[in-house]
């Protein structure tokens, strides 16, 4: 039977779902990010069927989201979105030392995964962690820097302001180059990545992450380790394909 327990891991509030029967036993770990406006909860159907498979899930909620939404305004979040992503690769690490601290994780086994924001951050994260053995990345850009000019461009377009002074926003960009897989493709270090797209993605561009993947291709030498799945006439959504993909790589290579 698969259990699903809150947990706050370092004032996160979380959710763990793992088979009742390996509760308390060492697993490979996989934490999942949720997309930007959605909450830990929602990626459950996923989860379910990781946890089926042997693993055990963390569900995070992300800052100004979930049970940490609080009282902010859907525009004061947008203009946040790239504190929440930071904060949710430094908050990674405090995942990773409470399962270490709780001696729950087997033979290092430890996987990111995440939809959109979620997506963004986990290739973030592969630039600072290199203890990340496995990750997914639906419908996430690795493309950080060329992502937050687009947001800002579409910011402006739309409010008819920039979301802060220019000096502030050339500052971001700036920081963002630390976390930016595209411009660090080494840090990869052929660590076994997937990444899903569908080619209809009005939010996220699917050139992003297939032109990334192009271009690093020859950093593999086992092409199985880095693969791309596209699917058509999809948006920015994922469906069940790109879910059972996803339980389908971490079952391969983690």
């Amino acid at each position: 039977m698969i259990g699903i327990y809150e947990k706050d891991i370092n004032t996160i509030p979380s959710l763990i779902v793992v088979d009742e029967e390996n509760k308390g036993k060492p697993l490979p770990v996989i934490t999942y990010f949720h997309g930007f406006t959605s909450a830990k909860e929602h990626n459950l159907p996923l989860a379910f069927l990781l946890a089926k498979r042997g693993y055990r899930v963390i569900l995070p909620d992300s800052l100004y989201h979930g049970a940490r939404e609080g009282k902010i305004s859907p525009v004061k979040r947008q203009t946040f979105f790239w504190e929440i992503v930071l904060q949710n690769v430094k908050e990674l690490e405090d995942v990773k030392d409470y399962i270490d601290e709780s001696n729950l994780l087997l033979d290092e086994r430890f996987g990111v995964a995440g939809t959109s924001m979620g997506g963004i951050t986990t290739s973030a994260a592969l630039t600072q962690y290199d203890w990340i053995k496995t990750a997914a990345v639906l419908m996430g850009t690795p493309k950080l820097t060329d992502y937050a000019k687009a947001l800002v461009d579409h910011f402006q377009q739309k409010n008819g302001k920039l979301p802060r002074t220019e000096k502030e926003i050339n500052r971001l960009y700036e920081h963002l180059k630390h976390y930016d897989l595209s411009k660090q493709p080494e840090k990869l270090k052929e660590r076994p990545l997937l990444f899903w797209h569908g080619k209809a993605d009005e939010v996220v561009p699917f050139e992003h992450t297939y032109t990334f993947y192009k271009q690093n291709e020859s950093l593999y030498s086992n092409p199985l380790n880095f693969k791309f799945i596209p699917e058509a006439n999809r948006g920015h959504k994922v469906g069940r394909y790109a879910t059972l993909e996803t339980v389908k790589w971490f079952a391969a290579q983690l």
